[in-house]
């Protein structure tokens, strides 16, 4: 299962456990339009430390993401 994957699973998994409505995922979707809030966001973030071993926001100079495309890359690179 490749990041993208991952990412998009958690997502899913996360609104399912807390109740709520997920705008389509596509690249272009701006995090605040998702569906999620920031609670929401801060355990998509811890989930994806635990299962990819990585925290791509404690790499120093990082910009926040805006869209789920912004999101997904900055876990793509930071495997790189």
């Amino acid at each position: 299962m490749n990041i993208r994957d991952i990412i998009l699973d958690q997502i899913t998994l996360i609104a399912e456990q807390h109740n709520k409505h997920l705008a389509p995922l596509r690249d272009d979707l701006h995090l605040v339009d998702s569906g999620l809030d920031s609670l929401c966001l801060a355990i998509l973030v811890a989930n994806l430390e635990d299962e990819l071993d990585m925290d791509p926001f404690g790499a120093g100079d990082v910009s926040i993401p805006v869209t789920l495309g912004d999101f997904i890359e900055m876990y793509e690179h930071a495997t790189v």
